[in-house]
């Protein structure tokens, strides 16, 4: 069944991860294959909610571009340097190609054969040089296994053209020589002495039974064919192994896991027809045609807690959305056909999946309601967020109850043990619960985490400061601000680059300074965010 990925924006918090896990776990019961993912990693907050209910973190996803490997090509299909050019012929004629890549035992690549080579080799090879196996010959001929003493039939071949007394006499045979005749029975004897590598008798000719005792002395090979001498000559030449034509300059090989884009992007230069896609090892797993080559089997993903392209997985665009849960303002994605779209003004995303499973009869189970509980509980700090919402607060009563928890008490040691700074640079800090938003002005970015001692953070003030001036500069936002929320004061402390300063003041309506306490402002998404947004915009 095909995979779906349940993901949160890419720094994700607790209702971020939770709801991924949460919304996957539903989806699943409803018969998709749905895997939460996270893109990046969680922070302490969301690992004590995990720890504490015993649900395995989710794994990581790196991006949902479309990679080579997704794509539709012709899985398996190479050959080994022991196949003949006729077998190769007849795998390129099957499936529609006109290459195939040659490998070695462990599928390492050693050249390419196309149409192109086995044409050139038709028109201007030598005839005369046979370098093969004597199963080759068999199949090619449609042979018949009379006498085996060797493998590899390697030398020169010789049609007997003349009168037999002219060739006995003027040609002298030897052991590497392959012989191909009708009924010339006089030359097969002069060959069988000769200990010649092989004869090939035509037209199903009977080989006399002193013929046959002396090769079997001499340890002659011999094949017999159904097809007159002239044919068997015409298709001799394809009996050689495809080492004999092989390819080894114009070849470009492309990893399974390059980019679809990437990939297009180096095509477009070298311009060939068909490309061998190798792995990490370097083995061949097959070969694609480029013109083949579109944006089908995209990843199929469903987004929680976020709808912009900015704060999502990278290559979001290459993927097929199919759903989006979220409880923030509608931004910037599109979709290129009607998806379900569920967005609700709620304090958590889990409170929405929590609706969601009410209205499809799902029975919740402990862990997946101490989640639930754990999301709605953090994004609206135990309830006191001014985003919080009669919905959140039944949500809340009724999953405490499933999870067997307290949930004031669960609520402010799960919070207060994510406040812990210890270990994290400054730039880990800002990025704990960062978030960039487009705005008339240019893009700015809003970083908040919570704590319960305000001075962790203002005894380095001045360092916070020039890191985020810093930030701003060298990935061009317009400006940076990092809201400290006391979980226990009910307020939030702000610091800033240089470049906001007038437009907080403006949108808070008060002078502001580097650290500056705002009581009462809890919620970036229904407080910070649109009161910086109407002034930008």
């Amino acid at each position: 069944m095909e995979k779906v990925y349940v993901f949160g924006h890419r720094n994700p918090d607790t209702d971020s991860v939770t709801a991924a896990i949460t919304l996957a776990y539903l989806k699943r019961k409803q018969g998709l294959n749905a895997i939460p993912v996270i893109l990046s990693s969680i922070s302490k907050e969301t690992s004590y909610a995990l720890n504490y209910f015993k649900v395995k973190e989710p794994m990581f996803l790196n991006d949902v571009k479309l990679k080579v490997k997704d794509l539709d090509y012709s899985k398996g299909y190479m050959a080994t340097t022991d196949i003949s050019i006729y077998e190769a012929y007849k795998k390129m004629e099957q499936e529609g190609i006109s290459k195939i890549p040659i490998v070695d035992k462990s599928k390492k690549i050693l050249g390419i054969v196309g149409m192109k080579d086995i044409a050139e080799e038709c028109l201007s090879g030598d005839y005369s040089k046979i370098d093969t196996y004597y199963k080759n010959i068999l199949s090619a001929i449609e042979g018949e296994k009379i006498l085996k003493y060797d493998n590899l039939i390697k030398g020169r071949l010789i049609i007997p053209g003349y009168r037999s007394t002219t060739f006995i006499n003027e040609v002298a045979l030897n052991e590497n020589d392959i012989l191909i005749t009708g009924n010339r029975y006089s030359i097969i004897e002069y060959a069988v002495k000769s200990k010649v590598k092989l004869i090939v008798v035509t037209n199903n000719l009977e080989i006399k039974n002193e013929q046959l005792k002396l090769a079997r002395a001499n340890k002659v090979n011999i094949i017999r064919t159904k097809y007159s001498t002239l044919d068997t000559i015409k298709k001799f030449n394809f009996c050689n192994t495809v080492e004999t034509i092989l390819n080894t300059t114009k070849i470009h090989t492309i990893n399974e896991n390059e980019d679809l884009s990437t990939f297009i992007s180096n095509a477009e230069k070298t311009k060939y027809t068909y490309y061998p896609i190798v792995d990490n090892e370097k083995r061949c797993l097959g070969i694609i045609k480029f013109a083949n080559v579109g944006y089908h089997n995209r990843k199929k993903v469903i987004l929680v807690d976020h709808n912009s392209y900015e704060q999502s997985a990278i290559g979001l665009n290459e993927s097929e959305i199919l759903e989006i849960v979220d409880h923030h303002n509608i931004s910037n994605i599109g979709t290129t056909h009607p998806i379900n779209f569920r967005n609700m003004p709620v304090g958590s995303t889990n409170t929405i999946i929590y609706q969601m499973y009410k209205e499809n009869n799902i029975k919740i189970p402990k862990d997946m309601a101490g989640l639930m509980l754990s999301g709605i509980l953090s994004d609206t700090l135990i309830l006191n967020s001014p985003t919080t919402t009669n919905i959140d607060k039944d949500a809340v009563n009724n999953l405490a109850r499933i999870a067997k928890v307290d949930y004031k008490k669960y609520g402010f040691d799960m919070l207060s043990y994510g406040t812990k700074l210890d270990g994290k640079t400054k730039e880990e800090i800002l990025y704990t619960d960062f978030k960039k938003y487009p705005t008339d002005e240019g893009i700015i970015g809003l970083g908040q985490i919570y704590t319960t001692n305000i001075e962790d953070i203002n005894s380095e003030k001045n360092e916070y400061i020039d890191m985020l001036n810093s930030i701003t500069k060298i990935n061009q936002f317009k400006f940076i601000a990092l809201f400290v929320t006391d979980i226990i004061k009910n307020g939030t402390y702000v610091y800033f680059s240089d470049e906001a300063k007038e437009i907080l003041e403006k949108a808070f309506n008060t002078e502001i300074e580097e650290g500056t306490y705002l009581p009462g402002i809890l919620s970036r998404k229904m407080q910070i965010l649109p009161s910086i947004l109407d002034i930008m915009n």
